[in-house]
């Protein structure tokens, strides 16, 4: 990515930092059925995570909804007109974004610096 692409942000990116300001346990409770993957990116040093759709499915204990595995839009907007819990919560609130590769069926999660 070019350098002022990075230095411009992103709305996804600037989401993530916002959340990072929301205290520890607030966040585990607010990504609510998606903790477990909130927990995983939550503990992991390294910058970059890749994992398969069905590594992510294992840690959420239920199966993705059929629009990730096809749409990338799934991974990269927030649906905000619900109050409930949305996977996108996962990433944003360990302070990282999402990029789905949808022919590998693996999404990459960067941390947000």
């Amino acid at each position: 990515m070019l350098e002022w692409m990075k230095k411009r942000g992103s709305p996804a990116r600037d989401e993530a930092k916002a959340d990072a300001d929301v205290p520890k346990h607030h966040r585990y409770n607010k990504a609510g059925k998606y903790r477990w993957l909130y927990e995983y990116l939550e503990k992991r040093y390294a910058n970059t995570v890749v994992l398969t759709f069905g590594q992510v499915e294992d840690l959420l204990g239920f199966a993705l909804p059929d629009l990730a595995r096809t749409d990338q839009e799934w991974w990269e907007t927030a649906d905000i007109s619900t109050a409930e819990a949305r996977c996108s919560d996962a990433w944003r609130l360990a302070s990282r974004t999402a990029r789905p590769n949808l022919m590998a069926q693996t999404v990459t999660f960067e941390r947000v610096s």
